[in-house]
């Protein structure tokens, strides 16, 4: 039974995240959606001595952000070296800081990205490869779009020979599920309950950050700490 998730690309994603992606055959990245301000889109939280801190990936938007994803350009070429410096200063000390940052450090001081969803899926790829997860990942705009919310998902997973759609929880506020049952689909509802907290630095545990967090800290150890990943 082939499953299917369909997601718009977040800005290095949390672990659960990632888990979803482990969790599914293949990882459909939504960027024919609309781009949404103040979101995950461009944006994600890492864990400094000070506590949660924002890194945000500029963007240029149009008029009342009638854009998607997909079209949506980074908007400063010094963005990238500054991410990376505040990194760099706050998993310094972490223990597998070297190790990942072998990883991530080209991805922000080598390659420039001129488009938010193309930067995204780049760190998705490249983090899912150091974990292991050998998922399919693909563009919406591999394949055709209808009208209707629910519809077009639904439409989605069975273009991509889908037998079950795993969907995050809070689409159950307003995904039609007859339009999954008239394909014979499965409608799957995605658990991000349960993880255990990891090594971190900087007191207290924060659950939440962006999955840098994990990585810095546990290294291959990482998936000892998610759930859908075999260690």
């Amino acid at each position: 039974m082939k499953k299917i998730a369909i997601v718009q690309s977040n800005y290095i994603p949390w672990k659960g995240y990632f888990d979803m992606i482990a969790a599914v055959d293949e990882f459909i990245l939504y960027d024919d959606m609309q781009y949404t301000r103040r979101d995950w889109r461009n944006r994600n939280q890492i864990k400094t001595p000070q506590g949660r801190q924002w890194l945000t990936v500029p963007v240029k938007v149009k008029g009342k952000y009638h854009q998607s994803i997909r079209e949506t350009e980074i908007d400063d070429a010094e963005w990238a070296e500054g991410h990376w410096k505040t990194l760099t200063q706050n998993y310094r000390h972490a223990p597998h800081f070297e190790e990942i940052a072998t990883l991530l450090e080209p991805l922000y001081i080598r390659r420039t990205h001129t488009r938010l969803s193309a930067l995204n899926r780049e760190l998705i790829e490249i983090i899912c490869q150091y974990l292991g997860i050998a998922t399919k990942i693909s563009n919406s705009w591999d394949y055709s779009l209808i009208e209707g919310k629910s519809e077009r998902l639904a439409d989605l997973c069975e273009q991509a020979g889908g037998a079950e759609y795993v969907s995050g929880p809070a689409a159950k506020d307003y995904i039609e599920e007859h339009f999954f049952t008239e394909r014979n689909i499965k409608l799957t509802w995605f658990n991000y309950e349960g993880y255990p907290e990891h090594p971190q630095l900087w007191g207290e545990f924060t659950h939440g950050v962006s999955i840098v967090d994990l990585l810095f800290n546990c290294g291959k150890d990482a998936p000892l700490y998610m759930k859908y990943i075999k260690p």
